[in-house]
């Protein structure tokens, strides 16, 4: 398993005709890093299941180049959904669709639905473009980390979470820490309202902007499987608690203006909402290396990327 830092286009190739060789390769987008495999092969995929220790049921995200190539994936497009892709791709936002016959069941979690996105990261979208150049159609990549657990938002993240259970013909593509820092926002596309499933930096006012269609919320959706909606999910080891006061020996995570509670141990002092999203996994894995127990954090208040943070931040305290 070979990490590749700041790959050039020789390399973006190799690790193209890798991927269309049934290997799996990690990637970088702007939320966090993905674990790729062909979207149409389903031996690779499974591996992908297989070194995650994620269930078969639970969906992949395909990442493909452009909203080029929406139509093969996905069939009953709603125009608002067209809308939404040309507003806000490349970048951070997942439709939910209906599959079409390309998009099969060991993709979709034998749902009829399939979730698509384009990532913005330059190194995403140009290992896209070389794999399509070699007849691929699509790559899915959930989070590259083991399922359940902190989402990686750096190479080195990937090594320590997946060095193991990877083989050395793999590969990992350095792009530098991810700039967003938290998953992509998922929208339910295949009824007449947009249902956020999943918040993230694209937020339920802005897309109604765009849209001018009322957004609802989803988030614990028992009608559909998505990415990272389980009620336990990107937990550290250490216990995480929301918004008590951190006693002593514990680490403590709050916005800069915030006074660190006497024998606590500061793990970030964020000074902006954008800054907390893109280092907060980053910093739950600091309270693991310092071999923390308990770690409080504060989040901020509000209703953009903040609501997604919560939710994050909610379903880490439920992990251990």
């Amino acid at each position: 398993m070979e990490i590749i830092s700041n790959p050039t286009q020789v390399e973006i190739k190799n690790a193209a005709q890798a991927l269309k060789d049934g290997r799996l390769v990690a990637f970088p987008t702007e939320t966090v890093y993905g674990l790729g495999a062909d979207a149409t092969n389903e031996k690779a995929v499974s591996r992908v299941y297989s070194v995650k220790g994620r269930p078969t049921d639970h969906p992949l995200i395909v990442h493909i180049s452009s909203i080029n190539q929406l139509g093969k994936w996905a069939i009953d497009i709603q125009e608002y959904a067209i809308k939404l892709a040309e507003e806000f791709w490349p970048g951070p936002m997942t439709l939910i669709l209906t599959r079409s016959e390309i998009a099969k069941e060991f993709i979709t979690g034998g749902q009829e639905s399939v979730g698509i996105r384009v990532p913005s990261h330059p190194v995403a979208l140009k290992l896209l473009s070389e794999f399509e150049k070699l007849g691929g159609v699509g790559i899915a990549a959930p989070s590259a980390n083991r399922f359940g657990k902190i989402s990686p938002t750096s190479s080195t993240d990937v090594r320590e979470d997946l060095g193991m259970y990877l083989e050395d013909t793999d590969q990992i593509l350095d792009g530098g820490r991810s700039l967003v820092g938290i998953e992509s926002t998922i929208v339910d596309c295949r009824g007449p309202n947009p249902i956020i499933l999943r918040p993230g930096l694209i937020s339920s006012k802005m897309i109604e902007e765009l849209t001018t269609i009322l957004v609802s919320a989803d988030l614990n959706s028992k009608r559909i499987r998505v990415s990272g909606a389980l009620e336990k999910h990107y937990s550290p080891k250490a216990k995480v608690r929301l918004g008590e006061t951190a006693d002593p020996g514990e680490g403590f995570i709050a916005m800069a203006n915030i006074k660190t509670p006497k024998g606590a141990i500061r793990l970030a002092s964020p000074v902006n909402i954008e800054e907390f999203a893109r280092y907060i996994y980053n910093n739950l894995r600091k309270a693991d290396q310092s071999k923390l127990l308990n770690v409080v954090v504060h989040c901020p208040t509000g209703e953009g990327l903040e609501v997604a943070l919560r939710d994050r931040l909610t379903r880490a305290s439920n992990g251990n």
